[in-house]
């Protein structure tokens, strides 16, 4: 399916690229979550018209997230979570927990920013984790997970 791209999609292409993609990726997620349309006379004529205007709404996006990398980079988060006597926790530090510890540090962040490409942690530590803020932006946090005091 042809489509035109309302915003940078990472891996696929920027503002106004025309790009064929499955039927599948454009009818579930590009279309619905505004980030391209159907690539047709109409839409095209459109788009051009609305091209300064979506923009100025992508260059806003990018500095709002740049400030907020400014912020994040290099901070150490702590989330604490119930653990046994060798360190293993129960359960586990997910993508939410890391996303409600950075809101309580003033920071807005949605879970679906935060990046655990090894899933979520199971034991007591330091790791490194990615927050992608943009497609262009992506901050660089130090997580510690301690075993929570009752």
């Amino acid at each position: 399916m042809q489509i035109i791209l309302l915003e940078r999609v990472a891996g696929l292409g920027n503002l106004g690229d025309v790009v064929t993609v499955k039927n599948g990726y454009a009818r579930n997620f590009l279309i619905p979550t505004a980030k391209a349309k159907r690539a047709t006379e109409a839409n095209l004529k459109e788009f051009e018209a609305l091209r300064a205007e979506l923009e100025a709404k992508q260059a806003a996006a990018l500095a709002d997230a740049q400030a907020r990398q400014a912020k994040l980079d290099g901070q150490t988060i702590t989330v604490a979570q119930k653990a046994g006597v060798d360190g293993r926790l129960f359960g586990s530090v997910t993508n939410a927990d890391i996303a409600n510890a950075i809101k309580v540090a003033g920071i807005e962040v949605v879970k679906s920013n935060v990046r655990l490409p090894e899933g979520p942690f199971k034991a007591i530590g330091e790791y490194d984790v990615e927050i992608a803020l943009h497609a262009d932006v992506v901050a660089a946090i130090k997580l510690v997970v301690v075993p929570a005091t009752e």
